[in-house]
């Protein structure tokens, strides 16, 4: 009886090591949320890998989640593309960085969660930052270029509103 029940304890144990072997992967996680807004709002977006992959297409405001890992070892890395009519395209960088979380494998995880379960997850990463929020700028205009412009009201920056004059 005293050999099924010490053989029962090990394997427990066994199992508890396998299950809970990765600490990044057990406090962490492998898909972020990420918050995307522009000023003026209503900007297309469009989010890429470094793989120049197409990950997301919309409109600000928007919330994506993205992976963490790239690979096996391989953070992952994005850009987000803001465009809009009258406004400069601008590209942000969006980074993943290495989780503390993962050193905490060298405590509880072993060499299963340091060499397989977080760096195949992914969760040796995690975002950088959680929200990006760009101002867009208008485009500059050209004296040398003959053609009109017509803005909206909403388009135009506040120091041109003070000057309007209101006409009946």
């Amino acid at each position: 009886m005293k050999s099924f029940y010490k053989h029962g304890i090990i394997s427990l144990l066994i199992a508890a090591i396998i299950t809970l072997s990765g600490c990044a992967s057990i406090v962490s996680k492998s898909l972020y949320p990420i918050s995307i807004n522009s000023t003026p709002s209503g900007a297309k977006i469009t989010i890429t890998d470094k793989k120049a992959k197409e990950i997301y297409t919309g409109t600000t405001p928007a919330n994506v989640q993205l992976n963490s890992g790239a690979g096996y070892f391989l953070k992952s890395s994005y850009s987000v593309k803001f465009e809009m009519d009258g406004y400069d395209t601008k590209t942000v960088p969006v980074e993943f960085k290495m989780d503390g979380w993962y050193w905490g494998n060298i405590l509880f995880g072993g060499l299963i969660g340091i060499l397989i379960v977080d760096p195949a997850t992914g969760a040796m990463f995690k975002l950088d930052t959680e929200f990006v929020n760009e101002n867009m700028q208008m485009k500059s205009v050209n004296i040398d270029d003959p053609s009109l412009k017509v803005f909206g009201y909403n388009d135009i920056p506040g120091s041109w509103k003070e000057k309007l004059i209101k006409l009946n």
